[in-house]
Parts: structure tokens; sequence; C-alpha cells
């Protein structure tokens, strides 16, 4: 990919925003966004971890043909991460765009496919040959699978997955097997954290099949009291039937805080209020601050917002301001 081409992507990337942060989904107060990632591969063509580099190119050629052959991806952009700086490559781990494991693989054309609405993004060659995600605003699960089923449904017009009648698609790992789908939804939970009853959910959901991540997703650590939730089977159940189940699992624990933040409110209404207003004082005057510490301050004013305790900002600038205070963003502005 020529440099000059490479550059003017990442350009509109850094001024860019997603559409996944405008704060205007269902319960968007609770849920920040929806995620489905659809893990697939090629048939005939060993999984990027036993393929040469032979091998390897044609993946990634048979990704450019899929934009250029298909409306659909009119419009979108391909990435060749070989290309990219590991600090250009972090910054699209921060955009939510790619896996952290995909930034840091040492491995030849790996690449990644966006949409300008940063709604949709296809990984090459990351543990799958492609790894399709969607993500929207707020709690819209059922909206995205129609969405990304229909992305599905055309790609596989062009290249032929490995699929078994038995098995299902065929993955790298064995977890994926199945429906190779992995649904996620980021929850803001401070209500949940402050009184310490997270360890309880994490323990009873555990049990039943679900994981929680932190904000990147898998192998990240919680911050801002941002949670993950997502399934971990997809073995034996339908994609309706996974959302169906990950759906009603956030719904309990979207209860769970609400019910919580009502109690505060109604016992502990000026300490938030201090809290709140302190996070804001510190986020409008401080002059060197961590990105640690800039997303537990905005965890607490965004509460505030959340309760109408604080007007401004609206929820929109506040996830953006989750994206833009993240290390490679702010050294790529």
């Amino acid at each position: 990919m020529q440099n000059n081409k490479k550059g003017i992507i990442l350009q509109k990337l850094k001024e860019s925003d997603a559409e996944w942060t405008n704060g205007q989904g269902p319960l968007s107060d609770i849920v920040i966004s929806s995620r489905i990632r659809l893990a697939r591969n090629i048939e005939g063509i060993p999984f990027p971890s036993r393929a040469d580099q032979v091998e390897l190119k044609n993946i990634f050629d048979l990704s450019q043909q899929v934009i250029e052959k298909s409306s659909l991806f009119k419009d979108y952009n391909l990435l060749l991460l070989d290309e990219l700086t590991p600090l250009e490559r972090q910054f699209l781990v921060e955009k939510h765009l790619i896996s952290i494991y995909h930034a840091l693989k040492k491995q030849v054309y790996r690449g990644c496919i966006f949409n300008q609405r940063e709604t949709l993004s296809i990984m090459i060659n990351e543990e799958d040959h492609f790894r399709i995600q969607y993500l929207l605003s707020g709690l819209q699960l059922n909206e995205i699978w129609k969405l990304i089923n229909k992305i599905d449904d055309e790609i596989e017009k062009i290249v032929t997955y490995a699929f078994s009648g038995k098995e299902g698609y065929l993955t790298s790992c064995p977890t994926n097997v199945g429906t190779g789908m992995r649904a996620s939804v980021m929850l803001h939970l401070p209500a949940l954290a402050m009184v310490g009853g997270m360890n309880d959910i994490l323990k009873a959901i555990s049990k039943i099949g679900y994981v929680v991540r932190g904000f990147y997703g898998e192998g990240t650590e919680v911050m801002g009291n941002l949670f993950q939730v997502s399934n971990q089977i997809t073995l034996g159940l339908s994609e309706e039937e996974i959302i169906d189940n990950l759906e009603k699992v956030n719904q309990q624990i979207i209860s769970q805080e609400q019910k919580v933040r009502n109690d505060l409110l109604s016992n502990s209404k000026s300490q938030l209020e201090d809290q709140m207003w302190r996070a804001y004082g510190i986020l409008s005057s401080a002059r060197i601050i961590s990105s640690v510490e800039a997303m537990e301050l905005l965890s607490k004013l965004r509460f505030g917002v959340e309760l109408g305790i604080i007007s401004h900002p609206d929820l929109a600038t506040l996830n953006k301001l989750m994206l833009l205070i993240q290390p490679a963003y702010l050294q790529m502005l």
C-alpha cells in the first residue's frame, strides 16, 4: 500500500468519531456498546498459525477481492498491518478495530478492513483467516446479528468457508468451533463496583458459560468500571440462542446496577455528589494525568451524568473522551 494512501486513511481515523460512541443506543446510560464477532476460515487453506507466506498472501489477496467485487464494501478501507508502525497498530486497537493479539503478532500479511462509520471491521490473518466484527451503541445484539449476518453471507458469495455439517464453522481455536460467534456487551457498572458487588456477579456468570473481560476484550484489564460480558460457548447453540441468552444475562446485570444506583441515591447522595464533582474538578484543572487515572475519573463523571447529578458533558462526549485519552491516540494527534 502506498504510504500516502495509508497516511490519508489514518488521518481520517484520527479525525472521525466511531458511530458506536454516540451514546444513542438502547440503555446507553449503562450499556456503552454491543458487539458480535464471527470467526471464519477459507476452505483448503491452513489456519494462519500453520500457513506459509504464500498462503497468507493468498488470504490477504482474497480479502481485497471481497472489497472489489461486492458493492456492499464500497468505500471501505483496507490496511496492511505489516506497513504500520507499532504506534499506528496500537491506535487501531484503541479504536476497537483490531485486537491486541493482531497488533502484536509477528506474522506477515495481517490486515484490517473497516467502514467509515467504524461499526464494521474485519481482521485478516489474526487467529483465523477472517474475524468479522460489528459494533453498535447500547444494547443492540439482535440488530447487529441482522447486519453482520448479511456481511457474512456477502463474503461467502466470493469465498468458500471451512465448514463441517457436524461441527459447524471450523476455527483455529476449538472454543470457537460451531457458530464461530463471540457476542459481547460493554457495561458501565460504577455502582456495583462501588459496593463490591462485581465479585459475586463474576462468579455467578462464569458458572453458566460467560466471561467478563476488560475495555479491549480478551487479556485486558478493567478500566473505568467498564466490563465486557461475553459468551464462551459456541458449539451446540444457534446464533439466535447465544444472543438471546447473553441478552438475558446482561438484562439481569443491568437491573442489579439500577437497583444499587437507586439505593446509593437514596442513602448516600451527598457522598456521591462529592465524588462526582471532585472528578469534574480534577479533569477540568489537572495539567498532568495518566490515562488510567483519567479513565477512573471519567467513570465518576459519567456516573454523575447518568444519574442526572451533572448535566454535562453528554454521554457521546464522554465516550469519545475514553478513546481520546488512550496513549497511542494521544501520540497520534
